[in-house]
């Protein structure tokens, strides 16, 4: 019985040495130790770029679709798709019907020119020899001017009907596809064949009213097909909504993108907002109450709850258009005893503050 009150007395004592000395400590040192400790960072001069990850199709720059400007008979086909063309070379031949007849026309028209090209050279011998009068002169000239226009409006027709027939190239480049086959009727709203231009390519886009506003002719645009990266250049911002999908169509010329095959779909991205020089703080240190934003500054070991105008963000980088200055020390890290008028150190404080204490100590000691 004896032994055991001695070790109860013993753990009584150790608890003692224990807990005493820090009910004699000053009341700032244990106040001290339940300040929490923060980071702080001063706003920055900075670019936020907001990207749009979004798809698209491959198409050339130039495109012609051909459609007869005369209906009639397809009889000769010269392409196939696939085939690499120049500008002019015969794509088809169509019989209009009105070829024949447009050359009659004009065969008459050139033997009535000539025949009144001999009256009036007839009438200007007899007019000159006195033998024919003004009146009658003039009335053959007429005449030969009428048979001329009259020729070279038959020849205009002809020459019509014979370009409408022989359907060539409009551009050079690749024939996509061909539509007819021989011994078909086409008419006018007919496309025989399209043909891709042999130059850059192109991708065509589609995007809500809300990145549409962010776009403009000249920005990049970057291209993604199984892997490999493409880069392109915005030619054309549509501002009209497309009536089929509700979107605004978009079109980026391409660099080095050959190997897209046309009408191939690929990933791309574009910048829908972007904000340049201006201030920013960490998103992480921007805190939102009752829908306001708002960030803890730090002053001397105080924490000031300062309201800020937030502008567009990303995972890192939010921009602060009001509410803040580039001396402004603003608390990066998290904790939940941040409000206004709170106390806290800076993080590396302790550190100084201990090895302060521990050199008094020392020179209290000698």
């Amino acid at each position: 019985m004896k032994k055991s009150k001695i070790v109860i007395a013993a753990v009584v004592a150790v608890a003692a040495v224990m807990i005493v000395p820090r009910f004699l400590k000053p009341k700032e040192e244990v106040n001290s130790a339940a300040v929490p400790v923060v980071s702080v960072a001063n706003p920055e001069i900075g670019t936020i770029e907001i990207y749009t990850d979004l798809s698209g199709s491959i198409e050339p720059s130039e495109m012609a679709s051909i459609i007869p400007k005369a209906a009639g008979e397809v009889t000769e086909i010269y392409v196939k798709a696939g085939d690499v063309v120049t500008e002019g070379q015969p794509i088809c031949h169509i019989d209009t019907k009105m070829v024949d007849t447009a050359k009659n026309s004009m065969d008459t028209a050139a033997v009535n020119l000539d025949n009144a090209n001999r009256e009036l050279e007839r009438s200007r011998v007899l007019f000159e020899s006195g033998n024919l009068s003004q009146q009658a002169y003039e009335q053959a000239q007429s005449s030969a001017e009428l048979a001329r226009l009259q020729y070279d409006s038959a020849k205009i027709a002809y020459d019509n009907q014979v370009e409408y027939s022989s359907i060539t190239a409009p551009i050079a480049g690749k024939v996509e596809s061909v539509s007819v086959e021989v011994h078909d009727n086409v008419s006018t709203q007919n496309i025989i064949c399209v043909i891709s231009g042999e130059g850059a390519k192109q991708v065509n886009f589609a995007v809500t009213e809300r990145v549409v506003g962010g776009l403009h002719v000249g920005d990049t645009v970057e291209i993604d097909k199984n892997g490999t990266v493409y880069e392109g250049t915005i030619s054309e911002v549509s501002t009209k909504i497309d009536d089929d999908t509700g979107l605004f169509n978009v079109k980026a010329s391409l660099t080095e993108a050959q190997a897209l095959a046309t009408g191939s779909r690929v990933k791309l991205s574009v910048v829908s907002e972007h904000a340049d020089n201006v201030l920013t703080v960490p998103t992480d240190a921007v805190y939102y109450s009752g829908g306001k934003p708002n960030v803890y500054t730090y002053d001397n070991g105080t924490v000031h709850e300062v309201p800020v105008e937030v502008g567009i963000f990303d995972a890192e980088k939010t921009e602060v258009i009001s509410g803040l200055t580039a001396d402004d020390q603003v608390i990066v890290t998290w904790s939940s005893e941040l409000y206004e008028g709170s106390q806290v150190e800076l993080a590396g404080a302790d550190e100084t503050t201990g090895e302060t204490a521990d050199e008094t100590e020392e020179q209290a000691a000698e």
